[in-house]
């Protein structure tokens, strides 16, 4: 595991002053997405919510209390390709920090509008599509929301022979999956924006057990109830779970690195540098992922980039 560099019980009062910096946050209406947007918008940014109902996400932003910075309201639904590429057509200017954060977890057996597993597909390839196709306004970085379950659920693995899972569908499977293919995805990313000498850096982070309304299509009963007494009893609530995001968005951190809780079990605590598998540290798996998601996604790095990492 990586050295502790935390401060001390980090928390929002830390973040620096962002005005005139812009930020897009996917899956912003509720939970740990909303509660990134607090702290982005507290701290001065200009705040854009990524979400599939815009009526309930003029909602959420009514609920932003003492903002110093702007809120604005985007359609984008990561389980459609052509609404993240309509999203990110319609992009005009800079963008410092791209948060990556909508995402479902341990559903019964369903699919994309594009035919992929829903897990996964939203996940991993909603987000790789999204941030290859913003690439060229970030400037900053990229902060992907991973998951403890990367470690601990079933032993995940990327199936490459069978990424839908198809015929051995387990909800729990795909979710770790998908959390894996998270961690990858980071570490690709970076590997390429290194090689081209880019200042932008790749990040994920995981927000430990924290309470939101995530869990509640767990198909799992099992799993759901058992969640549903750790949400009342241990978790933290979203407000400390989003620290860990937050702290990955501005401390001045390696590209690559992941953070999350320092507490027993990285369940809760203040954000530090936090371990992760061997397989979520494989390159080659790494590459071999990127290369799959072109293909599926049809979104490639962007073409300015690409040469310069073609022999790296």
């Amino acid at each position: 595991m990586a050295k502790n560099t935390t401060t001390p019980h980090w928390d929002a009062a830390h973040l620096p002053n962002l005005t005139g910096r812009t930020a897009v946050v996917t899956g912003a209406n509720s939970g740990l997405g909303l509660a990134i947007v607090q702290g982005l918008a507290q701290a001065g940014a200009h705040v854009v919510l990524g979400v599939r109902d815009p009526r309930r996400g003029e909602t959420a932003a009514s609920t932003i209390t003492d903002a110093r910075g702007t809120l604005e309201v985007r359609r984008l639904d990561l389980a459609d390709l052509a609404s993240i590429r309509e999203f990110a057509a319609d992009w005009q200017g800079d963008l410092d920090l791209l948060v990556n954060n909508a995402g479902v977890m341990n559903i019964p057996e369903a699919s994309t509008k594009d035919g992929f597993e829903m897990q996964f597909g939203t996940n991993h390839l909603g987000h790789f599509a999204l941030t290859n196709l913003l690439l060229p306004h970030i400037t900053d970085r990229v902060v992907t929301i991973a998951s403890n379950a990367h470690k601990i659920a079933n032993n995940p693995r990327i199936h490459f022979e069978n990424l839908n899972l198809t015929s051995e569908y387990n909800p729990v499977t795909a979710y770790g999956q998908s959390k894996l293919a998270n961690l990858l995805f980071t570490l690709e990313l970076q590997r390429r924006l290194t090689a081209t000498g880019s200042p932008i850096r790749a990040l994920a982070a995981h927000p430990g057990w924290s309470n939101t309304n995530i869990q509640a299509g767990n198909a799992n009963v099992a799993i759901r109830w058992f969640g549903y007494f750790v949400n009342r009893f241990f978790a933290q609530d979203a407000t400390q779970g989003a620290l860990n995001p937050l702290y990955a968005a501005v401390q001045d951190l390696p590209g690559a690195s992941y953070v999350g809780p320092d507490g027993r079990g990285e369940w809760r605590g203040s954000p530090t540098l936090v371990g992760r598998t061997a397989r979520a540290s494989d390159p080659e798996a790494a590459r071999r992922l990127w290369t799959v998601s072109e293909e599926l996604t049809g979104v490639a790095f962007p073409n300015h980039l690409r040469a310069t990492t073609a022999h790296a």
